[in-house]
């Protein structure tokens, strides 16, 4: 499949960048609370101020210094340039290129991951979207019987190919969990719709320092350890009732 030439002004890339990072997407993200459930049952966070604060350091310490990390730099690696000439493009959608070029990549963001239940979340939402790409009109991506797929790597792969621009993509990634985590929050919390909307408002102005930072990572500078978050991933996996699988 080639790769399309459209502009990051175009209204159809701005419409495909909100389709990948809408919560309707059907790759599981509602499932998951990156350790929040726990967090609030054993009342580390007990109201909305104390939240925000939890994803704001999970925004800037962590997957500004994984997730978006690895994102751009699988973009930069397929070249989302527009002026890739066609045949570059196509020799990239072949059947050996790509799961060369990604595999580093999926390692690296699958390693950097501090629990088995965050590893699972990555790997759940990221073989979702491979299963789903044909149905988007993308190209499938070959892997061997059980191999898993890391979200941000597939998010890479499926922005490259609608030609949306590194930048937007990584906010619009950024976005999406952000926008996850404030409905994991709104469920587990007595949080009401006016109050996660000014939640959702006041966090997101962290999403462009992330995906600043991200961008001035290397491939040696990816890696982050966030302790209470992952003690919290943790013991989520034996927590009595539970509504998330992480």
């Amino acid at each position: 499949m080639m790769k399309e030439t459209k502009s990051p002004s175009d209204g159809l890339t701005l419409m495909r960048l909100m389709h990948l990072s809408s919560v309707g997407l059907p790759v599981g993200g509602y499932s998951f609370s990156h350790g929040l459930e726990f967090a609030l049952d054993a009342r580390w966070l007990n109201n909305a101020e104390q939240i925000e604060q939890w994803i704001t350091v999970q925004l800037l310490h962590g997957l500004a210094r994984v997730d978006l990390p690895v994102l751009l730099n699988v973009m930069r690696v397929l070249d989302n340039s527009p002026n890739v000439q066609s045949d570059k493009a196509r020799n990239l959608m072949n059947q050996a290129g790509p799961l060369h070029l990604l595999q580093p990549w999926n390692d690296l963001a699958l390693a950097c991951r501090e629990s088995r239940e965050l590893r699972m979340t990555d790997a759940a939402m990221g073989n979702a979207l491979a299963k789903l790409l044909p149905a988007l009109g993308l190209p499938c991506l070959p892997a061997q019987p059980g191999f898993d797929w890391s979200f941000p790597v597939l998010f890479a792969w499926a922005s490259q190919a609608w030609a949306i621009e590194p930048h937007h993509a990584a906010c619009g990634y950024a976005w999406s969990w952000l926008e996850n985590q404030v409905t994991a929050a709104t469920k587990l919390l007595p949080l009401g719709q006016t109050q996660a909307q000014a939640l959702l408002a006041s966090c997101q102005y962290s999403v462009p320092q992330a995906v600043a930072l991200a961008a001035t990572l290397g491939e040696d500078d990816i890696g982050a350890s966030l302790p209470a978050l992952a003690a919290a991933s943790a013991r989520h996996e034996t927590q009595y009732t539970r509504l998330f699988r992480s």
